[in-house]
């Protein structure tokens, strides 16, 4: 695969993961400093790794949110919980998932993923009730 096919790949999987919105936000802000960042991400996050057939994109969404905790990258954590439903994560596995980090992360982690993911699942409650409204 050359870089150009790596990019349109990973593009199609970062729009499927995270959201068209999400993804368009980010593409709009790209600035002379954030470009080729925007499409390093693009190319190997999402083109090389996300693609990769050995693991599931549920199993790496579950991967992810650990990670996420573990480095205590809160921005990251919020979009990842919001996007694990993309890869038919269920709050429940996310809810296994922080008890786990509890045990492996620190329970001071965990604590504030918890909190994080109840306003994240909150704002999607809302955000539905609002569509069907």
């Amino acid at each position: 695969m050359d870089e150009q096919q790596r990019h349109d790949q990973g593009l199609q999987v970062r729009r499927t993961v995270l959201g068209n919105a999400h993804v368009d936000r980010a593409q709009a802000k790209r600035t002379a400093l954030t470009s080729e960042f925007q499409d390093l991400i693009t190319r190997y996050a999402w083109g090389e790794i996300w693609t990769r057939p050995g693991l599931t994109r549920h199993s790496r969404s579950l991967m992810v949110i650990s990670m996420m905790i573990a480095l205590n990258r809160e921005q990251e954590l919020r979009l990842h919980l919001r996007a694990a439903a993309n890869n038919g994560v269920t709050r429940d596995e996310i809810k296994e998932t922080l008890l786990q980090a509890a045990i492996y992360c620190g329970v001071p982690a965990a604590n504030s993923a918890f909190h994080m993911a109840q306003e994240v699942f909150d704002e999607i409650d809302r955000e539905g009730a609002a569509g069907q409204a």
